[in-house]
């Protein structure tokens, strides 16, 4: 049975009338008939009595009738409801720490200008942990340092950054005319924890030329590595971003050093088999547009 035989049958209950019923639901009335006796075949009951040309519900149409009503009552305020899903409900992303520092806040901020009715739902973390959560469907997607290899996500390049080796104002690098790989894989390091972007450009060019790292502290607070830099305990490498406020203050220095592998892109990602709704295609094209 369908909603179309259930809408038949309420018309037919009110009107007290095949052909009124007809009329009212701009339907020819053997198409009518056809329902209500398919109705009363399918569930083995008799809905209406017929004598001299009117019709009397039986029992078994009252108690039908309220199970009808209530369905279709239901379907229309679902049918009603639904179109305003898209401007409302919950948008889950994730970022990792320098976007979620530096970018993910003035673009929430414009966003829920633009759809005051979402809820954002952030969750920052390192690169490899929001990776994760997006590949578990625990985030609709996430915006992260550098580009996912992992074939089941998909990879979108929106902005542009650096990863920095930064040091102590005092450091003897910075009286170097011009400073080598060597000269900053013999220092000692203090690095955030693996799977975060700095730590992962770092390991990687140093390992791609052979050279060793000494890391001596490692930590998930980058303020802590820039006290820690500033007090010459050690060099680090940062996405420039994060760096920013000590550089400009004076607390750590920048080493004159730079490289192709140093270069990253923010990137969008999201699971290939995801649904992405219009409210995550529109965070995206803002992400885009920034």
């Amino acid at each position: 049975m369908t909603l179309r035989h259930l809408r038949i049958f309420v018309a037919v209950y009110q009107e007290r009338s095949i052909t009124r019923a007809a009329d009212r639901l701009h339907l020819a009335q053997p198409s009518v008939s056809l329902a209500i006796k398919e109705l009363e075949d399918n569930y083995s009951i008799r809905l209406f009595e017929r004598y001299s040309r009117r019709i009397y519900i039986t029992e078994q149409g009252e108690q039908l009738y309220n199970y009808a009503l209530h369905i279709i009552s239901l379907f229309d305020e679902m049918e009603e409801k639904i179109p305003a899903w898209k401007q409302a409900g919950t948008l889950r992303i994730g970022s990792s720490v320098t976007i979620g520092n530096f970018l993910l806040p003035t673009l929430i901020q414009k966003f829920q200008e633009e759809a005051p009715a979402v809820r954002p739902q952030v969750t920052i973390n390192n690169s490899g942990f929001i990776e994760e959560a997006v590949l578990n469907n625990q985030l609709d997607f996430a915006l992260v340092e550098g580009c996912s290899q992992n074939p089941q996500l998909i990879c979108e390049s929106f902005m542009e950054d650096r990863i920095c080796f930064i040091c102590a104002p005092d450091h003897p690098l910075l009286q170097k005319k011009k400073v080598s790989l060597r000269d900053i894989s013999a220092c000692p390091f203090v690095l955030r924890e693996k799977g975060s972007a700095g730590r992962e450009a770092a390991e990687d060019l140093l390992k791609y030329s052979q050279l060793p790292m000494t890391i001596l502290w490692e930590s998930v607070s980058t303020q802590s590595l820039v006290r820690a830099v500033s007090r010459n305990i050690g060099i680090s490498a940062l996405p420039c971003l994060l760096a920013e406020d000590a550089l400009a203050q004076g607390i750590v220095a920048q080493i004159p050093f730079d490289a192709p592998a140093l270069h990253r892109s923010f990137s969008i990602i999201y699971h290939q088999n995801k649904y992405l709704t219009e409210n995550a295609l529109r965070f995206m094209e803002m992400c885009r547009r920034f």
